[in-house]
């Protein structure tokens, strides 16, 4: 089966202009001042709304019209800008004021989307839909990771996380579950006496680079001799990420690779 993404694209697009938030509304309230039944407006409007379109009605009926009108293909042509825009709010700091007036048409979809959600679920079908060829390109590096016994439920999940940041472009985060995929690992594997070393030493706290430290002996503590270098280079690029900046695409491809190879590694019979 061949899913063709851009035509899903192009589907989403139409489906959006057809039915963008608070088009309808304002082609209904342009049609009725049109026609000269603005009056029809004072069942659905609340009083104190309907009292100042009506003032403004009575200014100038074609201007009032023509404007309620030209709000409605603003809506329509806006849409997937103002989508995109409403989510990025949510995920970046905003300023207090940013010194500009927000177009009237934005204010009117907002609040007559309030309940509905049209305009998140817009923008996060399109943010997914251009996830999907990056993400499927991305998993054509990996292979299946097939280890001799488990780890734990948590490591399973920790893994999980880390490989699908990786798919979805979210690089930093990908190396930071690396290191937690390691973390957890190795707790689930140590010797009960290290185990109980490593609690009292680092309060139930120790991180990945604590636990390598611990476990300097390898030979001691039955670990595969080449696991300490692989998951050394796990904790340098997830320190990289918590503390030196945002990392690449190659950089958390490693990362990840070298999580997985350490795994391998490390649960061995």
């Amino acid at each position: 089966m061949d899913i063709d993404i851009g035509r899903l694209e192009d589907q989403l697009m139409q489906m959006s202009a057809e039915g963008a938030p608070g088009q309808e509304f304002c082609e209904a309230i342009s049609e009725l001042a049109r026609i000269g039944c603005f009056g029809q407006l004072r069942e659905v409007l609340p009083g104190i709304v309907y009292d100042e379109l009506w003032a403004r009605y009575q200014q100038d009926e074609e201007a009032f019209a023509g404007g309620w009108r030209r709000l409605a293909r603003d809506m329509r042509q806006g849409l997937i800008q103002h989508t995109r825009q409403g989510l990025t709010t949510l995920t970046r700091l905003q300023p207090v004021s940013n010194g500009g007036a927000t177009a009237a048409w934005q204010e009117i979809q907002r609040v007559l989307d309030g309940q509905q959600n049209a305009l998140l679920r817009t923008a996060f079908a399109l943010e997914l839909l251009e996830l999907v060829e990056p993400a499927m390109l991305r998993a054509t590096h990996l292979r299946e990771c097939a280890v001799a016994e488990p780890s734990s439920e948590e490591a399973d999940r920790y893994l999980d996380e880390a490989t699908r940041c990786y798919f979805y472009g979210l690089f930093t985060a990908c190396a930071v579950m690396c290191r937690s995929v390691l973390e957890e690992a190795i707790k689930q594997k140590l010797p009960a006496g290290l185990t109980r070393q490593v609690h009292t030493r680092y309060r139930n706290t120790a991180t990945l680079g604590n636990l390598l430290h611990e476990m300097n002996n390898l030979q001691m503590t039955g670990f595969d001799a080449d696991f300490s270098r692989v998951a050394n280079l796990v904790n340098d690029t997830g320190k990289k990420a918590v503390h030196q900046g945002l990392l690449s695409e190659d950089e958390a491809r490693g990362c990840l690779q070298s999580a997985r190879e350490a795994l391998q590694l490390l649960l061995r019979r």
